[in-house]
């Protein structure tokens, strides 16, 4: 039966030598796959793209080092899933309320694009990880990409679940809540504001205290 994660997996072989060459160039870096963040029993699943460079795949915790975590965690934090407003290294000592963080794409890809294969390839973790969600939770897909992943990982038709910035979708066990990736490209560009991010939040929240 496929685990939730696997930090040895080598299952790609583009990514896994994508891994090597930063590991020579970045020693102290995790260079690896990075784990789900937070309880395995939380109702709030956040489902980012993959990690990025300098960030998690610095740091070894999602979305964490880097500028696409700054806007998150702050958000965790004011409806309360987060301990505190930031996220500095994987053993800062933040904690996560009710909520747990991973991504459609557990390693690094060169230049923030994975290729299809390889988003198939780790949608098996995906998949395992969805069945322990709670009943009634709420998951939270940043991006298209994510969407696209948690739909396939239940063995859904794509064409039923259309991603669009604030869509609700019912997938039966649980809801999914479509954002914007809240990438440094989409805060700048305004494509996604910190006001299209809180309502995003105040949704889940809402959805979760019902």
């Amino acid at each position: 039966m496929t685990a939730i994660f696997d930090s040895s997996c080598r299952a790609c072989p583009r990514l896994s030598g994508f891994l090597d060459e930063v590991q020579e160039k970045y020693p102290d870096y995790h260079c690896r796959p990075v784990a789900p963040f937070g309880a395995s029993d939380a109702r709030f699943l956040i489902v980012g793209l993959a990690p990025g460079m300098h960030g998690a795949n610095r740091t070894g915790r999602p979305f964490t080092g880097d500028h696409a975590g700054i806007l998150l965690y702050q958000m965790l934090h004011k409806y309360g899933f987060g301990s505190r407003d930031h996220s500095a290294a994987a053993d800062d000592g933040l904690e996560l309320i009710d909520c747990r963080i991973t991504n459609a794409v557990k390693c690094l890809p060169p230049d923030n694009k994975p290729v299809g294969a390889e988003i198939n390839t780790c949608n098996t973790f995906l998949a395992r990880e969805l069945e322990g969600v709670p009943q009634r939770s709420v998951v939270m897909a940043l991006g298209g990409i994510a969407h696209r992943a948690i739909v396939k990982a239940r063995g859904l038709r794509q064409a039923d679940y259309k991603f669009g910035h604030a869509a609700l979708h019912d997938l039966g066990e649980f809801q999914v809540l479509d954002s914007y990736h809240c990438s440094r490209y989409n805060t700048n560009t305004g494509r996604l504001t910190e006001a299209m991010f809180d309502d995003i939040f105040a949704t889940a929240r809402a959805l979760l205290d019902k």
